[in-house]
C-alpha cells in the first residue's frame, strides 16, 4: 500500500483542479494512503474527496503577514512534525512554485515536480528529486494529472473524476422552489460581469419560475449581492456561508453562473451544469473544466464581454432538460 503526498496549496480553483489526482490514484491504487498539504482555507474543499486521507493544513498567507510571529513558528513546527511522522514513497508537488517545493523538502520521501521549462517557477525543480516534462500549454487539470501519473507510473483514465460531494446537511436551506447560483464576485475588477447583465438574467430566470441565489464573501460582496437583488423578483441574499456550506449549496442549484472565481470551478467539480463568464482572463489553461457529468460552458477572455443572450443561450445547452 503506497504513502503518497500531495502538495497543492492554494488557490481554490487551483486545489479543485488537482482533485481528480486523488481520483486517478485510487483507480490504480486502490488501498493508497493519500495525504494532501494545503492551505489551512481550503482542507474542507480536501476533506470532502473520500479518497483523501489527512489533509495537512499550512496557513503561507497568514504567516506572511508577520514572519516574527512566534505564534507562526510554533504553527510551522506542527506543520513539520505533522510531516515528520510518516515516510512517503511518493511526494508529488502539482503546484510548481519555489514555495510549495520548500513545502515538499520537508516530507520524507522521494519528491516529483515539474521540469524547469514546465514549472511555473523554473528554480522550483532544483528542489525534487525527479522532474517530468509536462507541457505548459495544457489546461491545469490535465497538467495535474499527467505529472502525478508520471510520478506513479500509471495510465490516465480517460476523463477526470473530481469525485467529492459535501457531507450530509452541509449548505444552507433551500428556498421552495428550485434556484440558480449567481457568482458574481471575483477577486480582479476587470473580471467582474457588468451589474446590470446580472439583473437583466436573473430577470429572465425569475421569469422561468427559478429563484436566484446570490451569495457572497465579504462586506463589498454582500452589498453587491443586496443590490443585484432588490432589482428581481425571487432573489435571496444567503447569509454568511462557510466553505462546506457554499459546496452544499452550489450542489442544490438547478444551475451556476459565474465569473471567474473558484466557486464556479467548485459548482463544476460537484456535477452542476455551469456557465462561466470570463470578461478579463482567458479560459483556456485555467477555465472550468468538465468531469464525469457535468455539462459546462466556459464563454468571453480578456475584453470579450459576453451578452446576456449568449448566457442565456450556454445554459440551455448545459441545462438540457430544463425550462430555462
Amino acid at each position: 500500500m503506497p504513502n503518497i503526498l500531495l502538495i497543492k496549496t492554494s488557490s481554490l480553483g487551483d486545489v479543485v483542479h488537482n482533485l481528480p489526482v486523488v481520483s486517478d490514484i485510487r483507480a490504480r491504487f486502490p488501498r493508497a494512503r493519500i495525504d494532501w498539504v494545503v492551505e489551512e482555507t481550503y482542507c474542507d474543499i480536501v476533506g470532502m474527496h473520500p479518497g483523501v486521507h489527512r489533509a495537512i493544513p499550512v496557513a503561507l498567507r497568514r504567516w506572511r503577514g508577520n514572519m516574527l510571529k512566534p505564534a507562526h513558528w510554533r504553527e510551522f513546527g506542527q506543520f513539520r512534525r505533522a510531516l515528520s511522522g510518516m515516510r512517503y514513497d511518493c511526494v508529488i508537488d502539482t503546484q510548481g512554485l519555489i514555495k510549495s517545493a520548500l513545502l515538499a523538502q520537508a516530507a520524507s520521501g522521494t519528491r516529483h515536480g515539474y521540469a524547469g521549462a514546465s514549472a511555473r517557477e523554473p528554480l522550483a525543480a532544483k528542489f525534487y528529486d525527479v522532474t517530468h516534462v509536462v507541457p505548459r500549454d495544457l489546461h491545469a487539470v490535465v497538467r495535474n494529472r499527467r505529472l502525478a501519473a508520471m510520478a506513479l507510473g500509471y495510465e490516465l483514465p480517460p476523463t477526470p473524476d473530481y469525485g467529492i460531494a459535501p457531507p450530509p446537511g452541509a449548505g444552507w436551506i433551500e428556498p421552495p422552489r428550485p434556484y440558480c447560483v449567481l457568482l458574481h464576485a471575483t477577486s480582479r475588477a476587470d473580471k467582474l460581469w457588468p451589474e446590470p447583465a446580472w439583473e437583466q438574467l436573473g430577470n429572465e430566470l425569475a421569469r422561468q419560475g427559478y429563484a436566484v441565489i446570490l451569495p457572497w464573501g465579504d462586506a463589498a460582496e454582500r452589498t453587491r449581492s443586496e443590490r443585484i437583488a432588490r432589482a428581481l423578483p425571487h432573489a435571496v441574499v444567503p447569509p454568511a456561508l462557510g466553505i462546506l456550506g457554499l459546496a452544499g449549496l452550489l450542489a442544490g442549484a438547478h444551475a451556476v453562473i459565474g465569473v471567474d472565481t473558484g466557486l464556479t470551478h467548485l459548482a463544476a467539480a460537484l456535477g452542476r451544469p455551469v456557465v462561466a463568464i470570463y470578461c478579463g482572463s482567458h479560459a483556456g489553461l485555467t477555465g472550468v473544466y468538465a468531469g464525469q457529468g457535468a455539462p459546462v460552458r466556459n464563454l468571453g477572455g480578456v475584453d470579450i464581454v459576453p451578452e446576456v443572450a449568449d448566457v442565456l443561450k450556454a445554459l440551455h445547452e448545459v441545462a438540457s432538460g430544463g425550462p430555462v
